[in-house]
């Protein structure tokens, strides 16, 4: 990709956060908000492998919003040669007047920096405020306190956003300053309040403070390529399991020709122990994507998915063939077993 094919100087902006802290109804405000003149890209990490994010982030404006994916947990390993590719690519479709990056929940903030050293100092990125995302009513959960990811989202934010804040008690957003402070060595980070990730289009203005330092990168095996989709197999749904950071994920790929019930998968959705859950599946009323976070389920309905698919996240392996049957019991009247027999006569 030549230089010259690029926009130069494309503002650049980390949004991060724990997982459910709602990054991407954040992305989504900020994408519905963008000037109507303007072409922004979405990066967009997951930690699992199947990718469910770029279907959630639909809009209608295709001709001027980009979503890229990096599935398979952090983007920025393997010396960021998965971040690498999926940007340069990115930028060369897109040629955006900005760029959203959303690293996974499970990742690390600090080398995602990094590893935009190399377009920040040739001129191609203008790195602007980092963003965090945090519910403030995880200050008193241990799970979070221990976890040196969420420490360090909290260490790199230019700007720390308090959202949920609608569901908060009333300690809350003070134990969060008292942590902010704490993390800060008694210098108070910026930080703003917010309820259903509405954030305002002139956060991302903010400059950014983070000093690249070549070198620092960790690396983990690169699962897949960027551009590798693994066709599905005759049965016409494909797992994928993956983990790290403490935690487990799974996730399902169905066949575009799979007729999901919309009642069978609310109930699913609603009822699921896991700590994350979120897909996009076709389903006899239309096409919807279900987010479940803190117990909470979330309905959204999109315009159209090339496929169904589900990711689930735990702290602790569930029993996922009990899973799967769930899910392929949700088919309508008993569609699964028409599907097979249509892939296996072909």
């Amino acid at each position: 990709m030549a230089a010259s094919q690029l926009i130069r100087g494309v503002p650049a902006n980390v949004i991060t956060g724990f997982l459910g802290v709602g990054k991407t109804t954040a992305i989504r405000h900020l994408l519905e908000s963008k000037p109507d003149d303007e072409r922004w890209a979405v990066l967009v990490n997951e930690f699992g492998e199947v990718g469910v994010d770029g279907a959630l982030f639909e809009l209608d404006q295709e001709d001027s919003i980009y979503i890229r994916e990096v599935p398979g947990g952090c983007m920025c390993c393997a010396a960021g040669l998965p971040m690498q590719v999926a940007l340069n690519q990115l930028l060369a479709k897109a040629r955006p007047h900005r760029l959203l990056i959303e690293p996974t929940g499970l990742g690390h903030p600090r080398e995602v920096l990094e590893a935009l050293s190399d377009a920040v100092r040739g001129g191609v990125l203008n790195l602007r405020g980092t963003l965090t995302l945090v519910d403030a009513r995880c200050i008193e959960d241990d799970r979070y306190l221990r976890s040196e990811t969420f420490r360090q989202q909290l260490e790199v934010a230019d700007l720390v956003v308090a959202n949920k804040a609608d569901l908060y008690g009333p300690e809350d957003l003070q134990n969060l300053q008292r942590f902010l402070s704490f993390l800060g060595e008694g210098t108070e980070k910026p930080l703003q309040v917010v309820e259903q990730g509405r954030i305002e289009l002139d956060w991302l203005q903010l400059p950014s403070g983070f000093q690249v330092s070549p070198g620092n990168g960790h690396q983990h095996p690169v699962t897949q390529s960027v551009d590798e989709v693994e066709l599905l197999p005759e049965c016409g749904y494909l797992r994928s399991e993956n983990s790290g950071e403490g935690y487990y994920s799974c996730g399902w790929r169905f066949s575009p020709e799979f007729i999901f019930d919309y009642d069978a998968l609310f109930s699913l959705f609603s009822g699921a122990e896991a700590e994350r859950i979120k897909g996009v599946f076709i389903t006899e009323q239309a096409v919807f994507g279900f987010n479940t976070a803190d117990k909470v389920l979330t309905v959204l309905e999109l315009d159209d998915i090339l496929e169904s698919r589900v990711e689930v996240i735990n702290q602790a392996p569930l029993g996922w063939d009990e899973m799967e049957k769930s899910w392929i019991d949700a088919l309508v009247d008993n569609q699964y077993t028409e599907t097979k027999v249509f892939y296996e006569s072909k």
